[in-house]
């Protein structure tokens, strides 16, 4: 790529940080969360990388449950968003896939199709909303919901909810949701999920027979505090090269608008990546970056396909060194709290203008 602006993506890290967060539940079944193209990272490439340590997938959409079947991927596939329409449910066996329900319109799409419902009953997946308020049964129409459909729940049914405050220092949120689902399961005999990644790492109460792994697999801790959870490994490392150097005096601008104004005579480096490759376009003065192992901070507004740094304090630097945006060297977090969002985001947000560049943890990056 004549570029050479690469997400370099590290699968041994990604294997690394599974096998963590698997030592914190080790009698559960931890799905590996894939929606999004895995966070960003390239679904298909992780899938593989991971396929031989993980019992099930799980993504958001039918779409990208199909996507890994065409690749080839074997492992049964949860949909946790459920059927959007009555014709994804008839792949429900050929793709082995599992749906997580939660409205009534989803039960009636199934009753009135041609599937054999006791096959089914292997594959569903009841969500009940215990205080997210975003999709799922009421937690009060639990016993409702069990009763209605008794004849399409197995012993392989699945009871879930989702935590709104996992992620939080202060556990009262999440303490309220976990005591009102296990208070309505409680008689029951099937099998739970409530964990994410951010329960699965701090709350033990909350690690049942699923755990959902998501952004903990590619090294972005959930909580906003650093030092909160395990030690993970930064998958993606997003990169780019310098492509242009100039020096200008003290009281120049730089950039649209004329925002920054140079403090002092400033060696400005111009970078090739910007807001088209899903760098944040609203990033401030003052957001880092790593050059040559040192943090350099962005200056001026960020361009569709550039963005401009202060190097003046380098003791040495050339045109195509490279820039780490975030990765290894600099947390994505980090970069996310002076953008005002989360890692989630920047991960997800990537462009396939960059190109994903697989590695494991032998493989010398060339800079």
């Amino acid at each position: 790529m004549s570029r050479q602006t690469f997400a370099h993506i590290n699968l041994a890290a990604l294997k690394d940080n599974l096998h963590a967060l698997q030592a914190l539940s080790p009698n559960s079944t931890n799905i590996a969360v894939i929606k999004a193209d895995a966070y960003g990272n390239g679904a298909i490439a992780c899938a593989k990388a991971i396929s031989a340590d993980v019992d099930m997938f799980a993504v958001a959409i039918y779409e990208e449950a199909r996507t890994l079947r065409e690749a080839g991927l074997k492992q049964p596939i949860l949909i946790l968003q459920g059927p959007h329409q009555t014709g994804e449910l008839t792949t429900t066996l050929s793709h082995n896939l599992h749906w997580v329900f939660h409205n009534d319109l989803q039960f009636e799409w199934l009753r009135t199709s041609d599937i054999n419902l006791q096959d089914f009953a292997a594959h569903l997946w009841i969500k009940f909303d215990t205080g997210m308020h975003r999709l799922g049964f009421s937690v009060e129409r639990f016993n409702e919901i069990m009763t209605k459909h008794q004849d399409l729940i197995s012993d392989k049914t699945v009871i879930s909810t989702h935590l709104a405050c996992a992620d939080e220092k202060n556990t009262e949120h999440a303490n309220q949701q976990l005591a009102l689902f296990l208070k309505a399961v409680n008689h029951t005999k099937l099998r739970l999920s409530i964990a994410n990644s951010a329960a699965t790492m701090e709350h033990q109460y909350a690690r049942r027979d699923f755990n959902r792994l998501g952004i903990a697999l590619y090294g972005s801790s959930p909580f906003s505090d650093a030092s909160q959870g395990i030690k993970l490994k930064a998958v993606m490392s997003l990169t780019a090269k310098i492509i242009g150097l100039r020096r200008i005096p003290k009281g120049d601008s730089v950039g649209y608008g004329a925002t920054w104004i140079a403090p002092r005579e400033s060696l400005i480096a111009t970078v090739a990546l910007g807001y088209a490759d899903g760098y944040p376009r609203h990033a401030p003065s003052g957001t880092p970056a790593i050059c040559r192992g040192q943090r350099i901070a962005l200056v001026g507004r960020v361009s569709m396909d550039m963005l401009t740094f202060d190097v003046s304090n380098l003791e040495k630097v050339e045109l195509f060194d490279e820039v780490e945006l975030w990765g290894e060297q600099l947390c994505i977090n980090e970069v996310a709290s002076f953008v005002g969002t989360i890692g989630y985001e920047l991960m997800t947000r990537v462009s396939y203008r960059v190109p994903r560049v697989y590695i494991d943890s032998e493989t010398k990056r060339e800079p």
